[in-house]
């Protein structure tokens, strides 16, 4: 008859689970991924910014226009319509070309998010050389910084924003560049993503000023 070998069960302890304190991270040294990263929440602080100057030039532009007798005054030229709405369809569509950008970069589509980038910042170059164009030929017929209430307002609000997709365009063809180079990935890609932040805030905020200013 074969002899059965027995084993004495060894007790096992169980050490007690403490939490950690306050100031210390996860057990086992580990750092947990932050909800939102740094960049993202620098140019989130960024567009809060933004907003709120863009408010408060606004609210200064309905004042003045609420309360003028006329608007625009008479004698002084009328503000090309017909060329604005063909160049707001321009800005427009520049920020569906980077909606798609960032979306071709996610699906490591890179190719497609280089030809979307380089479109985007056409698109916005186009928009500016046009503003460009028009405010040359309403300064010819007599509309200055100068020209009252009316003139000086126009030319800081719309000037405003022009500034800032000639920023929002030299960010992008910074970007582009990286994007040429083979900078980002589908798994590396928060600069493009953070850049169309900034890139929807300017494509945002023009219809408000064009229905606003223009009408």
């Amino acid at each position: 008859m074969a002899r059965q070998s027995t084993v004495a069960a060894i007790p096992i302890r169980r050490l007690p689970s403490r939490r950690p304190r306050f100031g210390e991270g996860p057990p086992g040294g580990g750092r947990e991924a932050p909800v939102i990263s740094n960049g993202r929440l620098a140019v989130l602080i960024l567009l809060a910014g933004e907003t709120m100057l863009f408010a408060g030039f606004i609210g200064s532009f309905l004042v003045y226009k609420l309360g003028a007798p006329f608007w625009p005054p008479p004698g002084l030229p009328r503000l090309p319509i017909q060329v604005t709405w063909v160049n707001t369809f321009v800005l427009l569509s520049s920020a569906l070309t980077m909606h798609l950008a960032v979306r071709a970069v996610r699906r490591n589509r890179l190719a497609r998010m280089q030809v979307l980038l380089g479109v985007t910042a056409l698109l916005g170059t186009t928009f500016l050389v046009v503003q460009g164009s028009e405010w040359v030929r309403l300064i010819a017929h007599g509309l200055h910084l100068t020209s009252g209430t009316y003139g000086a307002t126009f030319y800081t609000l719309i000037g405003l924003h022009g500034f800032h997709v000639l920023c929002a365009v030299i960010w992008l063809l910074g970007v582009f560049v990286a994007a040429l180079a083979g900078k980002f990935t589908a798994f590396r890609y928060a600069p493009v993503e953070i850049c169309a932040i900034y890139w929807y805030l300017v494509c945002a905020v023009w219809p408000v000023l064009f229905y606003l200013v223009y009408f």
